[in-house]
């Protein structure tokens, strides 16, 4: 680390991107993946792409980087796994640490850290699947969601009129039968919206409008499918509020780099009717994610985005070097 690349004030640095896998998310952190890599090199770094496998630790350490940027999302790269072997590599790595992923990709675990601190997360309980099927858990309407799962991924909105049957039925597609264990949480009609923080700074506020059905893994990542509202359109003191739940739960998770909160807005009900739904330690860095679009908002760049997250998984380092900016 003793060359400075050109723009971002960083060392030039040998940047391993952990990317892939083979968690549902794959095809999304590959994008995220090829985004970072490209976006270090545009800065001068130089950049080893590791599509992770079995064999990821021994890859690892024959590329042996300074550092490791884990583009991974859902399991194993965002539960703890990969930041206990980082750990125990002794190599540094961007995003939040062990502790903090374990506690924060469980759904469970983050509202007992967290509601006993004041943040307003919906109420619920954990379900067997299989009871599901004898009879609901809840009042309809419902949500029910994977425990350990990010992105949206298997989660079923029960209405009254759904067509998952009533009880469920077990040959009816849904979370139930990829699963067995799910998180039910009542529905919170209204709005979605999402801040993302980076370091110690909470951006802004992103309302997500899907043009049909509801804020889905499809959404998400299916270019015209939702439409992104940046900053969104809510009074001054809903946005503020947003962004402070969202960086108390940053710090209150332990959370490293940059993160995202997503919340549920019952707009009849004001600030009373906001709800954090989950903390998202690993967000994408696709073209469609929502971190660079706020970024942007910001007046970051791709590019600052990636260096300023690379900055602070080697903040420690770089500052006894004096080879740092401050967070962003």
């Amino acid at each position: 680390m003793k060359e400075f690349s050109g723009m971002g004030g960083l060392p030039r640095l040998h940047v391993a991107v952990l990317m892939g896998g083979w968690s549902s998310e794959r095809p999304v952190s590959l994008m995220s993946g090829e985004g970072v890599a490209k976006a270090l090199e545009s800065r001068g770094h130089v950049v080893t792409r590791i599509d992770m496998d079995r064999q990821v630790a021994a890859r690892i350490a024959e590329a042996a980087p300074d550092v490791v940027f884990n583009a991974l999302h859902g399991v194993p790269g965002e539960d703890g796994t990969v930041q206990g072997m980082l750990d125990l590599m002794g190599i540094p790595y961007t995003h939040s640490g062990l502790a903090t992923s374990v506690i924060a990709i469980d759904k469970e675990l983050t509202k007992q850290t967290l509601v006993p601190h004041g943040i307003p997360m919906p109420g619920g309980r954990i379900v067997e699947s299989a009871a599901l099927f004898q009879g609901d858990p809840l009042v309809r309407p419902y949500v029910l969601k994977p425990v350990n799962e990010g992105s949206s991924v298997g989660v079923a909105i029960v209405t009254e009129n759904c067509n998952y049957g009533s009880p469920i039925r077990s040959d009816v597609e849904g979370p139930w039968r990829e699963f067995d264990r799910l998180l039910a949480e009542p529905y919170i009609r209204g709005r979605e919206l999402t801040v993302a923080v980076i370091g110690e700074r909470a951006l802004t506020v992103t309302e997500l409008v899907p043009k049909s059905g509801f804020y889905d893994y499809d959404s998400k990542y299916t270019d015209g499918m939702t439409e992104h509202v940046c900053p969104a359109e809510i009074p001054d003191h809903i946005a503020a509020l947003c962004k402070d739940i969202a960086l108390r739960a940053h710090r209150l998770l332990g959370c490293k780099g940059t993160s995202r909160s997503d919340f549920r807005w019952d707009d009849e009900r004001g600030e009373e009717g906001l709800f954090l739904l989950e903390v998202n330690t690993q967000p994408g860095m696709t073209p469609l994610s929502l971190v660079p679009e706020q970024a942007r908002a910001c007046g970051m760049d791709y590019a600052d985005l990636v260096e300023a997250i690379l900055a602070d998984a080697l903040r420690g380092r770089l500052e006894e070097r004096g080879m740092v900016k401050g967070a962003p």
